[in-house]
């Protein structure tokens, strides 16, 4: 059994699409490996749903890395740390390519995230013909991966270390999860994709709050105010964020979400789709209702 083989061996395979979510998160984490290596983690921190998900078993797939410089940086460089991660594939007969952009202007996809004045570094891997790697995918297939550094990001946060056991035994930071809470919270309440819904914010908000994770609303407000969504509607920008003031931002998000569109978007990313029977904007407003702080 090889490295990917026995890293795919916990995984519960049915379909290719099962096969393709794993093989993407093996492959995450040899790209972690990489950026270990090279020394990124003195520098950045993983945060979003695939550190949650690697990190703390969030129980679906997840497509992005993303990650926050521990300090602001307009001069970083990720492709400082492109050789680390190309090492890591090729030593494990894996040919990539790696592709470099800098986003420098407000995204509707990224909205959550970016700053008018923010440059986030999107580095996107891509591998073909994954059938010369492991039997059962059709040949031609390709996987990409993208990942994100935020190079001016909100602070006010913390972080901690995680070891992770394969490919190899490493380390990696990552912030912790009343910070991971509040990047979420943030994404839930201004993420703007339009006509488009998220599920997967709504399945990570649930995800919390059964937990009983506490945010750290004060990393909260530090993304709010950088990304200018502080300081709009009924509240001045002195105010301190409170829980009945987040309390009452969540309730009216949920009273304009649609359900509908919310379990459409997550279904490809979890196994057991009857947990999202009881999703409505009701049952939201519980979970709200139901938060630790």
């Amino acid at each position: 059994m090889n490295i990917i083989e026995q890293m795919l061996s916990k995984y519960e395979i049915e379909s290719e699409d099962a096969l393709i979510n794993a093989l993407k998160e093996v492959y995450q984490e040899i790209a972690l490996l990489g950026l270990y290596r090279g020394g990124f983690f003195q520098k950045a921190a993983f945060y979003g749903g695939t550190a949650l998900r690697i990190i703390h078993g969030l129980d679906r797939f997840s497509e992005d890395m993303d990650f926050s410089l521990l300090s602001k940086d307009p001069t970083f460089d990720i492709e400082t740390y492109f050789p680390y991660v190309i090492d890591e594939f090729e030593a494990l007969g894996i040919k990539m390519t790696l592709r470099k952009k800098t986003k420098t202007q407000e995204s509707d996809i990224e909205s959550a995230f970016l700053k008018n004045d923010t440059s986030i570094h999107t580095l996107d891997i891509e591998i073909d013909d994954l059938s010369n790697i492991l039997d059962g995918v059709h040949s031609g297939k390709k996987l990409k991966i993208k990942f994100e550094v935020d190079t001016n990001p909100p602070l006010k946060f913390q972080t901690t270390s995680h070891t992770l056991l394969l490919p190899t035994t490493f380390n990696i930071t990552a912030m912790t999860l009343p910070n991971l809470y509040a990047g979420k919270l943030h994404a839930v309440l201004f993420r703007n994709w339009k006509t488009r819904v998220k599920g997967r914010d709504w399945y990570d908000f649930e995800w919390y709050v059964k937990r009983g994770i506490k945010v750290n609303l004060e990393h909260l407000q530090e993304r709010m105010q950088e990304s200018g969504n502080w300081g709009s509607g009924n509240f001045n920008k002195e105010d301190t964020l409170t829980e009945e003031k987040l309390k009452e931002l969540l309730k009216e998000k949920i009273d304009t979400l649609d359900i509908e569109k919310a379990k459409e978007d997550i279904q490809v990313f979890v196994r057991d789709q009857s947990v999202l029977d009881f999703w409505s904007r009701d049952y939201f407003k519980l979970l709200t209702d139901r938060m630790a702080f």
